[in-house]
């Protein structure tokens, strides 16, 4: 790296930089060596930016790091290149303020007036992207954004743009869409999509100009264009569907449009679907119709059999078009392919029986078990024969994928088009699924039957002890399984017969303990307390006091072998709390009307309270939410810009297999949010069970 040839001691770094990649102490004592004494190479430079970056990420530094000090200084390098890379670090950095960035965005606001056309596109690009995070800081730069739009390079007149729509007022947004729609057939797909997903974040910016917004991305529609850039257009007319009433009919009426000529099936069966579930709930849904009948008679199977589902859905919502919708749907029974006439059969089948109940169970509200373990449940079934029906209550509602950490490379943090090295931090794979095998595989717990609901795991120690402990709390229909998974952190001890002994204030028994049988370093290991829940069907929540008891040997720290001899210890960890929501797993209802209906008011709670500690709407939502532990329904988790007052719609099912449905009235007055609860289940005590935690 002391050699004056620029590729040579680009490469040296690259593979100094490789060899030390796997620790991060010598990656960082070449960073401090290098930033200190300096690289004549502009390649190495941005190299050692990058690799500096990823070493901040990882260290969770922020700009009172010294290694932020360094990225700095290079805004001021003689090289182009390597201002650029360290202006495109900084406004990349997660930890990063309006104030810090300031110097990068001064940097790349010079670079927008430069004469090269590399530098205008490289800066209005990165300027585009801090625009999503940072409008307030780019807005300096819209003067220079402004003299980019006649540019006669359409990219960086683009990119120009959208920039500006991200940063500009609501009154420039009409001027703004009249020029891009100008060049709008110049530029290639690429660009057509930032100008989608530009579009998309000034829907949600300004609702207002949901109309504006509309009529452009409709013309669009209308546009020649390939796959990926129609995608983006109808995500965002159905997101701005989603997020602004005001705008559903317009937009319904945009997309049925485009579906008349469609040639792209995956889209097509979006919008069947978005058509079904919306559809009905507008002023005047026969209108659509038309639009999903077409499909049947025009289009290839898979187009056929969602219209046949949209259609099922129409006539489960709208009664007075019930008997219109069957005779569409007889003619389907015609069709040549077997999956429409399947559906077709299945939605005559249950709508012919006018039964709300049955048309929200098994058509507004869609299977609500996991795919997984309902095919897990039938399996066991078929293995263990048994007089008792299958019962699906005994399905998961959701089986957690299995995942595992990945590398990121560091070209990610640095920038894009250039050789990508990676710094591995040793990180351990997710372990929620290693939870899942290692409790399967406890005899002891096979005869509680199927696991209810696990929750995240939860850290009952800091992560620097000696002693390292995480806890899942396991749900079964009348057991609660704690389960811990003990590290030793001490290369001088191995622990033995490890347990973690459970005290609790509120009665619990505890019917079993299943040890950890040694834990060495590093060597993370399992040890279990299985509780008995309370029979009181109110009684549902409860704090355990954790003490971590082993026995203790001595080891040497190089061959890992321990003493004989032996003492016993134990240290004390955080409590473990069980709540309401823990008890409750998250369901979607499509339909939450028609599920709020089909459970009827026998065990409705009404009660009225003052969350005096919420200064907002959306802190109410999102801690309501959170303490309950039930999915958001008909997006009620998204509050309108402006509002006083809302309602949240929540769904969820109960430990046994019972439906609980919430309907919270927010009001936001001076003393914080005052909420109306109207909770309705399908067991009697449940509705209270809610209601009393709340209190």
């Amino acid at each position: 790296m002391n050699m004056d040839s620029v590729m040579v001691q680009y490469h040296a770094l690259g593979l100094s930089y490789y060899l030390r990649k796997s620790d991060r102490l010598a990656v960082t004592k070449l960073v401090t060596k290098l930033t200190a004494t300096g690289l004549k190479s502009p390649y190495a430079v941005c190299m050692l930016i990058r690799i500096t970056c990823r070493l901040m990420e990882d260290e969770e530094a922020g700009a009172d790091s010294p290694h932020f000090d360094f990225i700095q200084s290079c805004l001021r390098h003689k090289n182009e290149m390597v201002i650029y890379e360290a202006a495109h670090a900084i406004v990349n950095m997660k930890r990063i303020t309006s104030r810090e960035l300031a110097p990068a965005i001064s940097v790349l606001q010079l670079f927008c007036s430069s004469p090269k056309p590399t530098l205008r596109f490289a800066a209005v690009r990165t300027l585009n992207n801090v625009a999503i995070t940072h409008p307030a800081a780019v807005t300096a730069c819209n003067m220079d954004l402004e003299n980019l739009i006649t540019e006669s390079n359409r990219s960086i007149a683009t990119l120009a743009i959208t920039t500006l729509l991200k940063t500009g007022s609501e009154s420039s947004v009409d001027r703004l869409m009249k020029q891009i729609a100008s060049f709008m057939s110049e530029i290639s797909d690429e660009f057509k999509i930032v100008v989608v997903q530009a579009v998309r974040s000034l829907c949600h910016k300004f609702p207002r100009k949901h109309s504006v917004m509309m009529n452009f991305l409709s013309s669009m529609l209308r546009d020649e264009g390939g796959f990926e850039y129609k995608r983006a257009i109808v995500d965002t007319v159905i997101s701005i569907i989603e997020d602004n009433p005001d705008a559903k009919e317009a937009g319904l009426a945009h997309l049925c449009e485009f579906i008349e000529d469609c040639e792209h099936t995956s889209l097509a069966v979006k919008i069947q679907h978005l058509l079904g579930r919306e559809g009905p709930k507008t002023q005047h849904p026969s209108k659509y119709i038309r639009f999903i009948y077409n499909r049947v008679i025009l289009e290839d199977a898979p187009v056929r059999a969602a219209a046949v589902s949209s259609l099922g859905k129409f006539g489960a919502h709208a009664t007075e078009m019930l008997p219109n919708i069957l005779v569409l749907l007889r003619r389907c029974l015609l069709d040549s392919d077997d999956e429409v006439r399947d559906r077709a059969t299945y939605y005559i089948k249950i709508l012919e029986q006018n039964s709300k109940a049955l048309s929200s169970q098994y058509i507004l509200n869609s299977l609500q078990v996991s795919i997984v373990g309902l095919e897990k449940s039938l399996h066991q079934y078929t293995l263990e024969p048994s007089s008792i029906p299958f019962d699906m209550k005994s399905v998961p509602v959701t089986i957690q994928p299995i995942t595992a950490e990945e590398q990121r490379p560091l070209g990610q943090v640095g920038g894009a088009g250039t050789e990508q090295v990676s710094y591995s931090k040793p990180k351990e794979k997710t372990i929620t699924d290693d939870f899942r095998e290692k409790l399967e595989a406890i005899e002891e717990f096979k005869q509680f039957g199927p696991l209810f609901k696990a929750s995240d795991p939860v850290q009952l120690t800091e992560s620097e002890t000696e002693y390292v402990v995480e806890c899942v709390k396991n749900i079964y229909e009348e057991y609660l399984i704690l389960q811990y998974r003990c590290t030793n952190t001490l290369d001088d001890q191995i622990l033995e017969d490890v347990t973690v002994h459970v005290e609790n204030s509120d009665d619990y028994d505890v019917v079993t303990q299943v040890a950890c049988p040694v834990l060495k370093l590093n060597d993370p290991h399992y040890a279990y307390t299985c509780v008995k829940l309370k029979e009181d069907p109110l009684a549902v929540t409860g704090v355990f006091n954790n003490t971590l008891k082993f026995r203790v040997k001595d080891c040497d720290q190089t061959t890992g072998e321990a003493d004989d001899e032996g003492y016993n210890d134990e240290y004390v960890l955080e409590d473990v709390e069980l709540t309401v929501a823990d008890h409750i797993q998250k369901v979607n209802k499509a339909n939450f009307g028609a599920a709020w209906e089909e459970v009827g008011p026998e065990n409705e709670l009404v009660n009225t309270y003052s969350l005096s500690s919420m200064k907002s709407l959306e802190d109410a939502v999102k801690n309501i939410i959170q303490f309950m532990g039930m999915e958001p329904c008909d997006m009620s988790d998204r509050i309108p810009v402006g509002k006083k007052s809302h309602t949240l719609l929540l769904a969820g099912r109960y430990r046994g297999g019972h439906d609980v449905l919430v309907q919270a009235k927010l009001a936001l007055g001076g003393e914080g949010v005052t909420m109306n609860l109207s909770v309705r289940s399908s067991d009697p005590y449940l509705s209270e069970v809610i209601t009393s935690a709340v209190g």
